[in-house]
Formats: structure tokens, sequence, C-alpha cells
């Protein structure tokens, strides 16, 4: 596969930006989280495995920073707001990057398509790794409220709430509390994640799917749910999650021993953005995957 950026032509006429890296024999596809995230956060993952060893590819979807954003207002693009289109989007670009019997890697919401992407098309997959992902959203709901209770004052939790029921989000207030919730669960190692001059999030698509921030979830991902068919992806999973993650871990560990081939890992010292607030353990335990994998050696665990 040709490596460096390359932009791709989509079947409905726009276009996304990707990027592949690295020249190695293990072909690793990675869906960013969000939704409305970007391709950014696996920049440094062929040079962290090895360039020789794994080719890592990478993109933007539909609406994200460096792919086209549609003006989702108008109503003939409201189409592109489901679930069903960014999971036939993936397909499209897997067809057109030329891939086959390989990895697919998807973070967060990334994550949720990779699940749906083992279910509806896992012939073409080598392996799967889901990172801090579940599979369902009502577990998730339940967590993220439990830890803005355990952090905030009672007061603090309760001023939040008046917020959100008024949808008056730019709040001063309501945004220092939202960072403190950041620093303990999301990015714990702030200064280590990418930065820009101005804001990258597609907010349209964020807004749509998740709501204002991660611990509200108030959007169409609601009600997903496929904890009655995660038990029929059968290649050799990785999952893996921040110890500090957003996402509950119990409901990681029962999604190990629901799926036939799964291994769970926790990366020590990190939240939701694992990859990055602790990089050392991530690559460890995800080369450890693919080597395993590689060499017929995975276990799950």
């Amino acid at each position: 596969m040709t490596t460096g950026t390359r932009l791709l032509t989509l079947k409905n006429g726009y276009h996304l930006f990707t990027r592949t890296v690295g020249h190695g024999p293990v072909k690793l596809l990675c869906v960013h989280g969000g939704p409305g995230g970007t391709h950014e956060e696996f920049e440094n993952f062929a040079a962290e495995l090895g360039e020789d060893k794994v080719q890592v590819s990478m993109y933007d979807q539909l609406g994200s920073f460096y792919s086209d954003q549609p003006d989702f207002t108008k109503p003939e693009n409201q189409q592109y707001l489901t679930l069903d289109y960014y999971l036939s989007e993936l397909e499209e670009v897997r067809q057109q990057l030329g891939l086959d019997q390989f990895y697919l890697l998807g973070h967060s919401w990334g994550g949720l398509l990779a699940q749906e992407y083992a279910l509806k098309y896992g012939d073409h997959l080598k392996g799967l790794v889901v990172m801090s992902m579940i599979d369902n959203i009502a577990e998730y709901t339940v967590n993220v409220n439990a830890l803005r209770a355990k952090t905030l004052t009672a007061a603090q939790v309760s001023y939040m709430q008046g917020v959100e029921q008024t949808a008056a989000f730019d709040d001063p207030e309501y945004q220092k509390l939202v960072d403190v919730l950041n620093r303990h669960f999301v990015c714990r190692q702030p200064q280590a994640h990418p930065r820009h001059l101005v804001p990258t999030m597609a907010t349209a698509v964020y807004n749509h799917f998740q709501g204002n921030n991660e611990f509200v979830m108030v959007g169409t991902l609601n009600g997903w749910d496929r904890r009655a068919d995660l038990h029929r992806v059968t290649v050799p999973t990785l999952l893996t999650f921040g110890e500090y993650d957003t996402m509950p871990l119990q409901a990681a560990r029962r999604m190990q021993q629901t799926m036939p081939r799964a291994r769970l890992v926790l990366t020590p010292d990190s939240g939701h953005g694992h990859s990055v607030d602790n990089p050392r353990a991530f690559f460890k335990t995800l080369g450890q995957y693919l080597h395993d994998v590689e060499t017929n050696q995975f276990t799950a665990y």
C-alpha cells in the first residue's frame, strides 16, 4: 500500500483524509474517537510499534477536521449523522485502502464502530482492538454519573445538573468543572495530547451523537447495546482501557468473559485517552498482542 497522505473520494462525492505510515507486513487500521475527533491520536503508532513491523493507516471521518465538513444543518446532510453511515464509511475506506485480513483498532466512538464492523464484516479481520469502549451506552451513562458524584461535591454536581437542564453549557463555572473531570478521567496528562491553535473537534457530530461533553450522554447513541451479540465476535480481540477510564471496568471484564477470544489489559495511571497518558505501557500491550496473534501464540485472559 502507498504510504503518506491520500484523499479518498467516497461514493457520495465527499473526500476523506487518510494517512498511512510504515511498511511492515502487519496491517493496522485505526478509527478515531469523538465522534468528531481526528486521526492525530494515532500519528505515533507506527513509530512506537516499529515501521518495519506494522503499517498503520488512519483517517478522519466525514465532518472531522481534515476531511470534508458538510453543513449538517441542511436536511439533505442529516442522512450522514447515523451509525449506519459511519459504519458503511469505514467499510468503504477499507476497500479503497485495499485492506483485507487486517487488524482494526477503534478508540471510544471508534471502538463502538469497530465492534459493529466485527459483527457485520468480521470476515475481513485478522484481529480486533477495542480501546476504551464497552458494548452498551447504558452502563457508561451510569458510570460517568457515579464518577462525577465521587469526584465533585454535591453542590458542584447540582450546579452542573442545573446548567445542563437549561443547556447553558458555555457557563464558565460549568466548564471549569468539566475540566476537573476531564483531568481525572479523560486526559490525565493533558500536556502530552495533541494541541492546535484552534479547536479541531467536529462539534456538530459530537453533539449529535454524544452531547456537550463526556459526562452528558443525551445524543442519539443512547440506547446502543451489543451485549447480546458480542459473543459472535470470534477473532482474537484486545480490550484495552485506562485504569481511570470513563468506561466502567466491570463491564470491560464482562466483555472479556463473553467474547470467545478476548484479552483485557488496563493501562496504569491513565484515563480514557490512555495511549497518550501512558504510551510506554499501552504500546507494550498492543505490540505484545500483535506479536502473539502473528505467531499463533494468542491466549485470552
